[in-house]
């Protein structure tokens, strides 16, 4: 993964880093979902939250 590849998972808001994607309830806060429009999914443990 390239550098700015990762700093886009992350932003700054009030001087504090903050996550931009959604983390995965099952495997943890390292681990994020991937965005497909109409849900997250987890690339590790295949966990699925749908959007309503």
């Amino acid at each position: 993964m390239t550098e700015q590849g990762l700093w886009r998972r992350y932003g700054v808001q009030g001087g504090k880093l903050v996550r931009n994607l959604v983390s995965c309830p099952r495997c943890g806060p390292g681990f994020f979902m991937a965005d497909h429009g109409n849900r997250y999914t987890c690339g590790k443990c295949g966990y699925t939250k749908f959007k309503q």
